[in-house]
């Protein structure tokens, strides 16, 4: 025997050299970084951890007894890092994106976070390694005491007689695993340094078994041949070789090991939270499994030789460290006692913190905000800190969950194989599966069913396999007969070939997915269920716009202090100046948080508690600061649905292009596109996801051969330049698409896809045709006038589906803005009935400009739209400059005022031939861009007369535009840098001027130089009839104070209930009296009630049985009065509106602008008290 202060020895300078790997891993990564090149290998060889003592001991025993079914689980891992390789990229990229950090916070995030699942899973997960981890107690125990005798060290015996060596082993690694692995609360953050250590541990074990291995062939047996002939007449033997593993058994054996090579704490630890790049699991995907087949080489030659030399007796698990013993080899036997060492020590590290992270994150914090004791203790001592609280959690779970596995090897079956005792552990992992697969792939799947699929499946385990390895009674013939009911006439079930483990596996398996289905069946997700469940089932990125600007009563601070009580501060501090950096914006402590600040805190603090606890912590601190009512939630949802409409709507329209169409965000992920694009790129479904990269779309292309792989790089930088074109050639040459990429306001680009193929074809002909023209010019007249017609009836059509593209969405507009003209209506109704006091406040503003942008967004479409498909005809007339202008003066002055800006309009006598609304909007449109653009200084608008023309000029002191790209700026979306930076905006405006001054045929000219200013000159045409001078009563008066409304009767007629309703509660908060009706024939009870006709009638001019123009014109003859009337109208045809001006009917477009109804209102309310007086 060795000395026993030589194997002590051996093992604590082994586990101090693992400490000094770790350590220079953690500096090295912290210095310079994790070297892209090594990694991937040091990540492939961490996986090796699934071989542990069962690898290491076990696999001999069992091929001693079973011949080659110990190969069973070694199949199942293979299988799933090949084939099984999407599955496992899907649960990494989930995982990352919703700062997952272990298997039990995996299950619970896809099912709403549930804390209750999270537990479940947890429990699973920490019985299941109850038993591994005595497994490996067992093994380490079991290889000391061949070596050492421990009773001559008074252990088990004397003052010791409590303590025996498994005991000694458990606290042992209890300890290093406290050292190695709670370093840090933040489970996310990669330590990188315990992952080069198991990488060394998992060389370590190979080099070991290869060790003993060749020691077994070469110097206790005379090779091969040798081995092979002494076990020849062995019976053992020839039994061992010669056993035919059931086919059932077979399949449960690579089934659960495929699982548990996933599932398992410690695997889920390194395969997915370990996990940086893809290139590591590509690696991990093939050196994997070469590590498995090379460390089980020697697995069959060591158990043979072992049967040849002891004849069966002793513990056959254990051949691998008494044959280098019986032959007298002192080294070899150090060595592999160090590699079993070391195969379960790296386990029993490993799964130890994982299980710690799950326990703490999932069990016992949960408990503790449940019952307020934090919150208990935060109030006692102000702002505590949970950060070495967290630690100690962890490290008293660690000895506890070791502890657990020394009670199990006490008290399990001493004569239990350790290959039996790994599969029991296999079999538990196993209960996790059908929620989190089945989570990954059905919708419908919710909290219900996972709970009752766990809890069955996990009882019923339980119940047949781990109360009998306890020494409990065999209750197997209870899942036989089940299944043999349920299946008979198969024989796998019964008879004297009854194999324990198959039938309580499936049973509890099958117990576990009908629970699952019928329990998911029984009730409809909940809203958060939905929500998860479309991150998980169909993978997208989440995206922050949509609530990136409402605002939460939390601040800033308050999240600060909350995550740093379980970061500490300076892993708080340094993730939120990364996430600042990242949005670009800063944030005060006393500032209220957005949404997509608290989701970001959510995802932080999950990384140190789990994603469950997390949420129950933020939920807490939302439910002190939210009170928001019923009225301003039951306005948000109008206000959502209507915002969702259009987006509908507008999506409809993107599909029906005969173009594909992609945008891309400023990280280059995909946000929005049509069928068209995936069609032409002939894409598969997954790239039709949120969030997916350009690379990767790139990258596809390459690996199809449409793209060479050294100039993927270039095509991405291609998509990048903006205003150019480039072509690609897809379908193996089959088809020549043309990109054109166009900037979008957030940096990011949209790119248009147009199948080019025909007109390439019809080109490259054209260009045959002319190389041979002098020999072949008769021949090839027909064909190329047949190209040419061909060319130009494609170009023809294409120019008419440009047309038709344009036509739908001027034609869509009413659809569009009746929706928004609904939101419009009830969120001004809110803002005019808030008080000065209201809490709700800066909620409703919000809203309220939220809606305001998008109406000025669509107006700005609609009318590109309307210019592009010459649906708005200028109506020319005489128009007094001084009037106009002064109006301009008036519209923008509170803007200048407000930045500081001194606004100047210079009066003017000349008159024009224009048309006055498009003139205004072209020049309100200048007026708007140079104050937006204009940082100090002042806005200068006059006109000049030039001979028989008038010039109309716009000058500032603004940032100014290059003379390259005097162009660029009135192309649609085009915005400069310097512009970005200086104020928001979407590159609408001057590209509304653009169409506006060709409409008019009034040229725009730009003169402008950076950092000093920029002038904008229309020409017009000079009007030289002479100004007839207003009369004393025709000039406008200076508008009166707004006269109270108390009173005014109002009849509204709408046909969309939602608008009506949303008119009636503006109008109503104003003080008057409003009738309503929703069409033509229900006027005709209103006038036959006797009521005295309304002091007004606003009217839609789309009804279902009619038209607005015709009711009032109804209304007027039935109360045989000329009632002043308003139109409101998504239509801003001519048509429509000479209609109106021909009956002395009033006009105003939609959406609905409050302050213009009121001032209409007051007008008429006005005139009626001056008929009155």
């Amino acid at each position: 025997m060795l000395s026993g202060w030589v194997i002590i020895v051996a093992a604590f300078a082994y586990i101090l050299l693992l400490f000094a790997v770790a350590s220079y891993g953690d500096r090295r990564s912290r210095v310079v970084g994790v070297p892209k090149i090594g990694r991937p290998v040091v990540y492939a060889l961490s996986l090796a951890i699934y071989c542990t003592s069962w690898t290491y001991f076990g696999g001999v025993g069992l091929a001693s007894r079973r011949g080659i079914e110990f190969l069973g689980i070694y199949i199942g891992p293979i299988l799933m890092l090949t084939l099984g390789m999407p599955l496992i990229r899907r649960i990494v990229e989930l995982a990352k994106a919703e700062k997952l950090t272990s298997v039990a916070d995996f299950v619970a995030a896809r099912y709403g976070k549930n804390s209750t699942v999270a537990m479940i899973v947890a429990i699973i997960a920490l019985v299941a390694s109850v038993p591994y981890i005595a497994l490996q107690l067992k093994a380490v125990s079991s290889s000391v005491a061949v070596m050492v005798n421990p009773s001559d060290y008074g252990i088990g015996s004397g003052n010791l007689h409590f303590i025996d060596l498994a005991l000694i082993v458990t606290l042992l690694m209890a300890g290093f695993a406290v050292m190695f692995g709670t370093r840090h609360t933040d489970a996310t953050e990669h330590q990188d340094g315990l992952i080069l250590a198991v990488a060394m541990e998992s060389v370590v074990k190979v080099f070991a078994f290869a060790t003993v291995g060749l020691t077994v062939l070469f110097v206790l047996f005379d090779g091969p041949a040798d081995l092979m002939a002494k076990a020849a007449d062995n019976l053992l033997i020839t039994s061992a070789l010669s056993y035919e593993t059931p086919l059932s058994r077979w399949l449960i054996l690579i089934l659960l090991s495929a699982f548990a090579i996933l599932l398992l704490p410690r695997q889920f630890h390194v395969t997915v939270v370990e996990n940086r790049t893809d290139r590591e699991r590509k690696v991990a995907s093939f050196l994997l499994p070469i590590y498995l087949v090379a460390i089980n080489l020697f697995v069959l030659p060591v158990a043979i030789a072992g049967l040849v030399t002891f004849g069966g007796t002793g513990n056959a698990d254990l051949y691998i460290l008494t044959l280098p013993l019986h032959g007298n080899l002192p080294v070899v036997t150090l060595i592999t006692f160090i590699g079993g060492f070391s195969a379960a020590t790296a386990m029993v590290i490993v799964e130890s913190v994982a299980l710690s992270i799950m326990v703490s994150n999932d069990i016992i914090i949960p408990i503790f905000l449940r019952r307020k004791l934090m919150a208990a203790r935060s109030a006692h001592g102000g702002r505590a800190d949970f950060t070495r609280a967290l630690l100690n959690i962890r490290r008293l779970a660690i000895f506890a969950v070791l502890l657990l596995g020394y009670g199990y090897y006490r008290m399990a079956d001493t004569q239990s194989g350790l290959a039996s005792i790994g599969l029991l552990a296999f079999a538990a992992i196993a209960q996790v599966a059908p929620a989190l697969f089945g989570g990954l792939i059905w919708r419908r799947a919710n909290a219900r069913g996972a709970i009752l699929g766990m809890c069955l499946g996990f009882a019923a385990w339980a119940y047949l396999l781990f109360v009998p390895s306890l020494g409990g009674p065999d209750n197997s013939h209870i899942a036989a007969a089940v299944l043999n009911f349920l299946i008979p006439g198969t024989g796998i079930f019964s008879g004297p070939e009854t194999d324990p483990l198959v039938n309580a596996t499936i049973f509890s398996l099958a117990l576990n997915m009908l629970a699952f289905v019928l329990g998911s069946l029984s009730r409809n997700p909940r809203p958060v269920e939905r929500l998860q469940a479309g991150i998980f089932v169909k993978r997208h990125l989440r995206s922050e716009f949509a609530t990136r600007g409402w605002k939460t009563r939390v601040s800033v601070g308050d999240l600060k202090a909350t995550i740093a009580r379980y970061l500490g501060e300076e892993r708080m501090q340094r993730s939120f100046s990364h996430y600042e950096r990242t949005a670009g914006r800063r944030f005060e402590d006393d500032q209220p948080a957005d949404m997509a600040l608290v989701h970001f805190s959510e995802q932080l603090l999950g990384s140190a508690i789990g994603s469950s606890s997390a949420r129950l912590v933020l939920s807490l601190i939302l439910q002190k600061a939210e009170d928001a009512s019923a009225d301003t939630a039951f306005l948000l949802d109008q206000a959502s649905e209507a915002l969702q409409y259009n987006q509908d709507m507008l999506q409809t329209a993107l599909s029906q292009m005969d173009q594909g169409i992609a945008v891309f965000d400023s990280a280059d992920r995909l946000t929005i596109w049509n069928r068209r694009f995936r069609h032409l790129l002939d894409l598969p479904d997954q790239v039709g996801q949120v969030g997916f990269p350009l690379s990767e779309i790139v990258a596809m292309l390459s690996d199809r051969g449409d793209i060479p792989a050294d100039e993927q790089a270039d095509v991405v930088n291609r998509f990048k330049t903006l205003d150019a074109s480039f072509s690609l050639v897809v379908a193996s040459g089959e088809r020549i698409i043309e990109v054109r990429t166009n900037p979008m306001p957030d940096s990011g680009i949209v790119a248009t896809f147009t199948d080019i193929s025909d007109r390439v074809a019809a080109a490259k002909a054209l260009k045959q045709a002319n190389e041979t023209l002098e020999q072949r010019v008769t021949q090839r007249t027909s064909e190329l006038t047949r190209v040419n017609h061909a060319l130009g009836q494609a170009r023809a059509e294409a120019e008419e589906a440009n047309i038709g593209k344009t036509r739908f969405f001027a034609a869509a507009g009413h659809d569009i803005l009746q929706p928004l003209n609904a939101a419009r209506l009830y969120s001004s109704a809110l803002v005019e009935r808030m008080t000065p006091a209201d809490r709700n406040g800066p909620l409703v503003r919000n809203i309220d400009s939220a809606l305001e942008s998008v109406e000025a967004i669509l107006g700005a479409v609609l009318d590109i739209s309307r210019l592009d498909t010459g649906a708005m005809k200028p109506q020319l007339e005489t128009i007094a400059l001084d009037d106009l202008l002064r109006r301009i003066a008036t519209d923008y002055e509170p803007m200048a005022r407000e930045k500081n800006l001194t606004f100047v309009v210079m009066p003017t006598s000349l008159r024009v031939r224009s048309d006055a609304n498009l003139l205004r909007r072209l020049v309100q449109n200048l007026v708007s861009n140079a104050i937006k653009y204009t940082i100090s200084g002042k806005v200068l608008v006059g006109a000049r007369r030039h001979g028989g023309r008038v010039s109309i000029e716009v000058h500032d002191s603004g940032i100014g535009i290059p003379a390259a790209q005097f162009e660029t700026v009135f192309k649609e979306f085009a915005r400069l840098d310097e512009g970005a930076k200086t104020a928001t905006g979407l590159g609408l405006g001057l590209s509304i001027v653009d169409r506006i001054s060709r409409v008019l045929d009034h040229p725009v000219q730009l003169a402008s130089r950076p950092g000093r200013g920029t002038i904008f000159r229309v020409d017009l045409p000079l009007d030289a009839s002479v100004a007839r001078p207003a009369k004393a009563s025709e000039r406008p008066e200076r508008r009166k104070r707004s006269q109270p409304l108390t009173g005014l009767r109002v009849l509204c007629i709408d046909n969309e209930p939602k608008i009506l309703e949303g008119m009636a509660l503006l109008i109503t908060g104003w003080g008057c009296t409003v009738r309503e009706a929703q069409s033509i024939t229900a006027l005709d009870e209103i006038t036959r009630s006797g009521e005295p006709a309304p002091d007004i009638i606003i009217a839609d001019y789309h009804l279902d049985d009619g038209d607005g123009i015709a009711a009032i014109q109804s209304l007027r003859a039935a109360y045989e009065a000329d009632v002043p009337a308003l139109l409101i109208t998504a239509d801003r045809s001519a048509d429509v509106r000479n209609e109106a001006e021909k009956h002395g009917i009033s006009l105003q477009h939609k959406p609905v602008r409050p302050a213009a109804l009121r001032a209409y209102l007051t007008q008429i309310a006005g005139l009626r008290r001056l008929a009155a007086e």
